[in-house]
């Protein structure tokens, strides 16, 4: 937790907000974007901080974190009853990115589920 926090020192993110993967990783919430739709419709971007991300590469493992941050961290904060979204965007990025900005030295992955009751469906981008 140490190195963790150091990572995240200054860019405004908490390491006690800090959420353990199922692969041991940790994430540190950055924000969720509401305001811009996807290509199906209402999506809701969920983004994460993973400063260990820069070193591990991207595979089942990184997709079942994020699976899990869809169905147990996002799933729980859509709005009931409201809209529900037609898809839901995971991000992970191994340092804060602004937004709809190009950041060519950040490490960063994204992948796109449709929620269904309690679970999200991996849709490939």
């Amino acid at each position: 937790m140490v190195a963790f926090s150091a990572a995240i020192f200054g860019t405004g993110l908490r390491a006690e907000d800090a959420i353990v993967l199922p692969s041991g990783m940790l994430v540190t919430p950055l924000d969720t974007i509401h305001g811009a739709p996807g290509p199906d419709g209402l999506t809701i971007r969920f983004r994460f901080v993973a400063p260990d991300l820069a070193d591990r590469p991207a595979d089942e493992t990184t997709l079942s974190d994020m699976t899990w941050l869809c169905e147990s961290y996002a799933l729980p904060r859509i709005a009931t009853p409201g809209p529900v979204p037609e898809q839901i965007v995971i991000t992970l990025a191994d340092r804060p990115v602004e937004f709809g900005t190009v950041t060519p030295e950040a490490k960063q992955y994204f992948e796109a589920f449709r929620p269904d009751g309690g679970i999200c469906v991996w849709e490939m981008f």
